[in-house]
C-alpha cells in the first residue's frame, strides 16, 4: 500500500484575513461568479467585506442562505442555486455542517471549493470529506471527495467573536486526532485518501494533541475576553489545520465511530460534534486498555477546559440498555472507522466500553471536587 498525504492548496490565518480573500482567489487563478453558501450569523457579519474584497477582483457573487443542517435535499438547493447562477466557484463560510455541504455540492458540480470557516469548532474546513446527515439529525453518509478545499482562509478576528463553547468544540475534535492517527498506524489501516500514512501526517496529528494540553486553557481564556492571543491562535490552527491534516491524512478510528453511534440518541442532538467526539476519544482509550496515567492526562484535559467524560454530560444520564446497544451497533456496523482499530471490535466491546469510560469520569470528578473540598 502507498502512502499517501492530501491537503489544500492553501491556507491562510490570521486577523481581518476576509480583506484580502479575492486577492488570494485571484492569486491561486480562481475567477467567478461565485457562489458563497453561508449561515446569517456569517452574512451578517462579512457580507460587507465580501462585497469589497471581492469586487477589488471583478468576482460577481451570490449568497445562498444554509438550511443549518447539511442533508442531501441542502446539497440539492445549493447545487440549483450555483447551476441558476451559474457558478465557477463556490465558498463555504461558517461553521463545519455549511462547509460541509457547499463541499459537497462543489464537488458534485466539479467545481473549486474555497472554504471560510467562522468558527474553530471541527476539523473540517481543510479536509475532503463532508458528513451527510439524515433530516432527523442522523449520520447518514461520510461521503469522501475528489479534491481537499483549494483555499482555506480563517478570520480569527471572525472566530473570536463566537461564544467559547464552539471553540472547546473543536478542541474535542482535535482531542482524537492523535489516538485516531496512532491506532491506524498500528493497524496499518488506510488513512481516508485511501493510502498508508505518512510520518509527517502522524506528526501533525501529535503535535495537534501537544498543542492541545500547553495552550487549551489559555485560549478559552482569551476566547472568553475576545481577545486574539498567541495561544488562541495557535489552538485556532490546532483545531482547523493540524487536526485537518492528521486526520484525514492518518485516518479515523474509534473516536469517531462513537460519536457516529452517540447520534442515535436524540439526547446527544443538544450536543456539538467536537463534544461527543470527545467523549469518543475516552471510550477508544479504555477499549485499547491504554495506560492509566494517560487516560487520566486525557480526562484531566477535558475537565480543564470543560469537555465532557461522562454520559450525563452528552444528555445521557439515564441511558437504557436498549439505546446503549443502538449505539454499540450504529458505532460498529460495517464500513465503520472502529474498524481500524488493530484489533477485532464487537458492539458487545463498545457498549462495555462506553459504560467503563464513563465510571472513569465520574471517578475523577468525584475525586477532583472532594480536593477541592478539602482545600
Amino acid at each position: 500500500m502507498l502512502s499517501v498525504f492530501s491537503a489544500p492548496a492553501r491556507y491562510t490565518q490570521g486577523v481581518n484575513a476576509t480583506v484580502i480573500l479575492g486577492r488570494e482567489m485571484a492569486g491561486l487563478g480562481l475567477e467567478g461568479p461565485a457562489l458563497i453558501v453561508a449561515g446569517k450569523s456569517a452574512v451578517a457579519q462579512l457580507f460587507d467585506t465580501w462585497k469589497q474584497t471581492l469586487a477589488e477582483v471583478g468576482c460577481g457573487f451570490r449568497v445562498h442562505s444554509f438550511g443549518g443542517e447539511c442533508t442531501l435535499t441542502e446539497i440539492s438547493l445549493i447545487r440549483r442555486a450555483a447551476e441558476a447562477l451559474p457558478a465557477r466557484i463556490i465558498i463555504g463560510a461558517g461553521g463545519g455542517k455549511a462547509l460541509d455541504a457547499a463541499r459537497a455540492t462543489a464537488a458534485e458540480l466539479s467545481l473549486p471549493f474555497v472554504s471560510c470557516p467562522t468558527l474553530a469548532s471541527t476539523d473540517a474546513p481543510c479536509s475532503a470529506v463532508s458528513i451527510i446527515y439524515t433530516e432527523a439529525g442522523v449520520v447518514a453518509e461520510v461521503r469522501i471527495l475528489p479534491n481537499n478545499p483549494v483555499l482555506v482562509l480563517v478570520d480569527t478576528q471572525v472566530v473570536v467573536q463566537a461564544p467559547p463553547r464552539f471553540l472547546i468544540s473543536g478542541m474535542g475534535d482535535a482531542l482524537a486526532t492523535w489516538f485516531e492517527a496512532r491506532a491506524c498506524a498500528a493497524a496499518n489501516a488506510k488513512n481516508l485518501r485511501g493510502g498508508r500514512s505518512t510520518r509527517s501526517a502522524l506528526a501533525l496529528a501529535e503535535l495537534c494533541y501537544r498543542t492541545l494540553l500547553k495552550d487549551g486553557a489559555a485560549a478559552i481564556e482569551a476566547a472568553r475576553a475576545r481577545r486574539i492571543s498567541p495561544a488562541f491562535e495557535r489552538i485556532v490552527e490546532a483545531n482547523t489545520l493540524l487536526s485537518g491534516l492528521g486526520f484525514e491524512s492518518s485516518g479515523l478510528a474509534a473516536a469517531h465511530s462513537i460519536h457516529n453511534g452517540l447520534t442515535m440518541a436524540p439526547q446527544t442532538r443538544a450536543f456539538y460534534h467536537g463534544e461527543k467526539v470527545a467523549f469518543g476519544t475516552l471510550v477508544q482509550l479504555v477499549m485499547e486498555e491504554s495506560p492509566l496515567p494517560e487516560i487520566e492526562e486525557v480526562i484531566g484535559f477535558c475537565i480543564q477546559v470543560g469537555l465532557p467524560v461522562t454520559l450525563a454530560q452528552i444528555g445521557l444520564q439515564d441511558l437504557p440498555r436498549e439505546i446503549l446497544e443502538k449505539i454499540a451497533v450504529r458505532a460498529t456496523q460495517p464500513g465503520e472507522s472502529i474498524h481500524n482499530e488493530p484489533f477485532e471490535v464487537s458492539s458487545a466491546q463498545v457498549a462495555a466500553a462506553i459504560l467503563r469510560a464513563d465510571e472513569l469520569g465520574r471517578s475523577w470528578q468525584d475525586r477532583r471536587q472532594a480536593t477541592s473540598r478539602k482545600a
